[in-house]
């Protein structure tokens, strides 16, 4: 039992870049082939065509993840593609500020079909494709959001606490069809999305500066950090977790009342 996925399909949604392009990256390195799924394709191509370039198996697959129709396609492809899915890390997810009285229906809306319903419906289209195989992994992409809350982030807080829940359902479901499930809760992780959170500050170096001190460890995580989980969670080394929330967030959940500090009324400082 090892962390090698030699013969084994990964898709990796929302893979173009930040935590996605790292698990794409940190898979096909391990042998997986791997399907880059994004709706932005210069750099879903670029990642993908990165991969292939250093002789691993990768493929970029264009879709919308919130449409049905397209995610049943895509799932489509990557099996006729690649052979089969074994691996899904639903990593797809977008950051939006607002509280339950300042949020349109529609801002309310892009968020919980891009953050959670694609994780529903990327689930649903590749469970029934890796029952075929006989079993498979799956890995969601939640935050220290999953558990705990920080101010103006009504819609994301809630599309991340309902991504555990989906974690756990599918694992209580499928559990003895050999498909775990579980969700990792990252801290506040170096990507673009969060520099452009970021970005939304008069001072944006001082939201970044704020999000190293918010962790015992004193600075942001890496993608790669994070990418390093999701493939442990994944592979034969973790055959007996299940629908678990592991913390990739450098210690930010421990301290007493740790979840409460915030640089900015927008939110920016933590994703």
């Amino acid at each position: 039992m090892d962390m090698d996925f030699s013969g084994k399909v990964a898709v990796i949604t929302g893979g173009a870049s930040g935590i996605g392009e790292a698990c794409a990256r940190e898979f096909a390195a391990r042998g997986a082939g791997v399907a880059v799924v994004d709706r932005d394709v210069v750099k879903g191509e670029r990642t993908a065509a990165a991969l292939t370039s250093q002789g691993m198996t990768a493929a970029y697959f264009s879709a919308d993840l919130t449409s049905a129709a397209q995610v049943e396609r895509v799932i489509a492809d990557v099996v006729s593609t690649l052979g089969g899915v074994d691996i899904l890390v639903n990593n797809a997810g977008i950051q939006r500020y607002g509280t339950v009285t300042s949020l349109s229906e529609q801002e309310w809306d892009e968020v919980i079909d891009t953050n959670l319903k694609s994780a529903f419906l990327a689930s649903k289209y590749a469970i029934p494709a890796m029952l075929r195989r006989g079993g498979g992994a799956i890995v969601i992409t939640g935050s220290t959001q999953s558990v705990a809350a920080l101010r103006n982030s009504a819609h994301y807080v809630v599309s991340k606490h309902g991504l555990l829940g989906l974690a756990r359902a599918i694992a209580v479901d499928f559990g003895k069809q050999n498909i775990r499930a579980n969700c990792v809760l990252p801290g506040a992780i170096d990507t673009p999305l969060l520099r452009w959170a970021a970005s939304l500050d008069p001072q944006p170096d001082r939201v970044v500066e704020a999000c190293d001190r918010m962790h015992i460890r004193g600075r942001m995580g890496q993608p790669e950090e994070v990418a390093r989980v999701i493939a442990f969670l994944a592979s034969d080394l973790a055959s007996f977790i299940t629908g678990a929330a592991i913390p990739v967030d450098g210690g930010l959940l421990v301290p007493a009342g740790g979840m409460a500090f915030q640089e900015s009324g927008t939110g920016a400082a933590k994703v």
